[in-house]
């Protein structure tokens, strides 16, 4: 096997407290190092090359397809998370490829018809164990993809599966953020491989987190003026985003309301990743970690935005929510997706022969309720929006046009 420095992975070009993937935990099957690639470049690329990747093209991002070509859709968005996640890991010196793989793996959990679909799944699993798509995203790479012939799954590096687990941080212990129940399909996998869910998960995932956090807080922006759900005034509610108006106002006085709008969208976007990578810093130079492992042991998270920006965060997450989320004709195709969805659950759960496709016609028989709903709940959760109308056009008289 050719070693680093041939490859051109000089140790110069990585920080101490850095993922290393020529000193990572490996992967649950042992499979032979590649002659040409890291562990973290594999991860990568079988996560480009997944089925579950090319589904996130036909994925609710905010708006459903069809409402428009322009509009982000689950793997747009993922494509714009990971050029910022890859963009951070080079300013802080870690792994461009984990970082990177995390950003790209983290939507494919995503039911049809985004939030609206996860929340309806939640419900009708809720005798079960309920829905979580970080949950299904790693029921995905380590189960129902099936491409490969030696396993289920992608086989993922620990890294890897780690970060899509803990990018938000930890979920046990002291310093989990939110006092919840860890999804069920988390704790089955780490009796098989300990993912360490009390502790932080490495620089690289949590860079991907944060950028996952300035995407759509943009872009979802961005497709609400598009869309006409949004205007350039209502963004002077906003301090951060007025500021950022009155600049572009100031510099292009007679600009279009499309242009001023990518003016302000690019703005956003350079603030937020300079912020994150001076906070980064300090609080690097602060706690001092050596190594990946005291990046997973510390007392918080290094990869945020300061007090000032995470402030403004909260302020545009609020006016999303009650400008454009909960915006009266959104409401109405979320109504809408949500009853497709329960409407194919129930339909599969009485009748799972309906399920296409030999896997999933393997499980249809199972007298357990719980696996049967799980299995149900995979193959839904598998759906493109496209094709989720299709069945339901198959299976029922009426279904509803989402627009």
């Amino acid at each position: 096997m050719l070693d680093e420095t041939q490859l051109g992975f000089g140790l110069a070009q990585r920080a101490p407290y850095a993922s290393d993937p020529w000193k990572g935990r490996g992967r649950l099957i042992r499979e032979e190092a590649s002659r040409t690639r890291s562990d973290f470049q594999r991860d990568r690329d079988r996560i480009i090359h997944s089925t579950a990747f090319r589904r996130l093209k036909h994925k609710t991002q905010v708006f459903v397809a069809h409402e428009g070509d322009h509009y982000r859709t689950r793997l747009t968005h993922t494509i714009e998370v990971a050029q910022i996640a890859r963009g951070l890991a080079r300013a802080l010196k870690l792994d461009e490829d984990l970082a990177e793989g995390v950003a790209l793996v983290h939507d494919f959990g995503h039911t049809p018809f985004g939030h609206t679909g996860e929340e309806a799944l939640d419900q009708c699993l809720g005798d079960f164990g309920g829905f979580d798509h970080n949950a299904q995203s790693l029921r995905v790479v380590t189960r129902l993809e099936r491409r490969y012939g030696a396993f289920d799954g992608l086989n993922l590096t620990w890294e890897t599966l780690e970060g899509l687990v803990k990018h938000n941080g930890p979920l046990i212990g002291a310093r989990a953020a939110k006092d919840e129940r860890v999804p069920q399909p988390v704790l089955d996998y780490c009796r098989l491989q300990d993912l360490e869910l009390d502790t932080f998960a490495s620089l690289e995932a949590q860079a991907a987190a944060i950028a996952d956090d300035i995407a759509y807080n943009t872009h979802d922006i961005d497709d609400g003026l598009r869309a006409g759900l949004l205007s350039l005034e209502m963004l002077e509610d906003v301090p951060f985003l007025r500021e950022m108006l009155g600049t572009v106002r100031q510099r292009f006085p007679e600009l279009d309301p499309e242009r001023t709008a990518h003016e302000i969208m690019r703005r956003q976007i350079t603030l937020m990743v300079e912020d994150v990578i001076s906070t980064a810093q300090q609080r690097l130079a602060e706690d001092g970690p050596q190594s990946v492992d005291a990046v997973r042991a510390g007392e918080r998270p290094i990869a945020v935005f300061s007090a000032a920006m995470s402030e403004a965060d909260r302020s545009i997450k609020a006016f999303l929510y009650e400008n454009l989320y909960r915006h009266p004709s959104v409401m109405v195709v979320r109504e809408q997706a949500s009853r497709i969805v329960r409407d194919l659950f129930d339909a599969f759960m009485q009748d799972p022969t309906a399920m296409k496709g030999h896997f999933w016609q393997q499980g249809a028989d199972d007298d357990d309720p719980g696996r049967k709903a799980r299995h149900v709940a995979d193959y839904l959760a598998g759906m493109t929006d496209t094709y989720a109308l299709s069945v339901h056009r198959q299976l029922f008289d009426h279904t509803p046009d989402l627009r």
